[in-house]
């Protein structure tokens, strides 16, 4: 028993490799493509500030940015392909009816990222930046260096679009029996907390403006998964019951 438990721990971790290899080849071929794109996502992520003039002051900092934005581009393409490898490795893992569970949400992943990312692009930012760029202007003229303009705005709708997978999450957990609606209404205080810290990381400044535009949209989803989980929680209990 114990060699049989081993030879499977091993295979596990021989799954867990071939997935990782797998990942790192698909992030590999994306870059390419993903390197010619870069022109065309500079392009779109410099709209949200309409007259501001980016500049470099280092010898690499325009390639080093166009390399992060090449990065993060195909880390997007290779996304679904890194979720469906992630599907596959936790799948023994899951019941039947949990697997079915997890194949009708699977396509809300992808949804919610890109509504996460349009809503800090089209809501979040035009705010944001406006006030980031605007603020101190009768004492100094903004000089924005490209690398750290891309920076921040990757940043903050890439994580936006990872924040926007809680509700789901929470949905998902509830469903499977892991997380209860009572704990999650419970410790509502802290995770409001949790949001304005989660704001203050993902924003560039510290400042309650920029912090809230973060925040307020954390709580009201976390709000949206505790309303789900216990939607979740009461079918599973009428299926238990059936």
């Amino acid at each position: 028993m114990a060699d049989e438990k081993r030879l499977t721990f091993m295979g596990h971790l021989q799954e867990l490799r071939s997935c990782l290899s797998r990942s790192v080849i698909a992030l590999l071929i994306a870059l390419p493509i993903s390197f010619f794109l870069a022109r065309y996502i500079f392009d779109f992520l410099t709209r949200p500030a309409p007259g501001v003039e980016l500049i470099y002051t280092e010898v690499a900092e325009m390639l080093g940015t166009y390399i992060k934005i090449t990065l993060y581009a195909a880390l997007v393409l290779t996304l679904p392909y890194i979720v469906y490898l992630a599907v596959m490795f936790i799948r023994p893992a899951l019941t039947r009816k949990e697997r079915t569970y997890l194949y009708i949400l699977l396509p809300s992943v992808f949804l919610l990222f890109i509504t996460g990312a349009a809503f800090s692009y089209f809501v979040m930012l035009p705010p944001a930046l406006k006030f980031l760029l605007t603020f101190g202007g009768d004492i100094a003229q903004p000089m924005i260096k490209v690398g750290n303009y891309v920076s921040v705005l990757t940043k903050l709708i890439f994580w936006t679009g990872i924040v926007f997978e809680i509700p789901l999450v929470m949905f998902f957990l509830a469903k499977i029996g892991i997380l209860k609606p009572e704990w999650l209404s419970k410790y509502r205080k802290v995770s409001y907390i949790i949001a304005f810290i989660l704001g203050g990381i993902i924003t560039p400044t510290m400042d309650p403006i920029n912090q809230t535009l973060v925040a307020g949209p954390i709580i009201i989803l976390y709000e949206v998964g505790i309303l789900l989980a216990k939607i979740a929680r009461r079918k599973k209990k009428t299926e238990e019951t059936t």
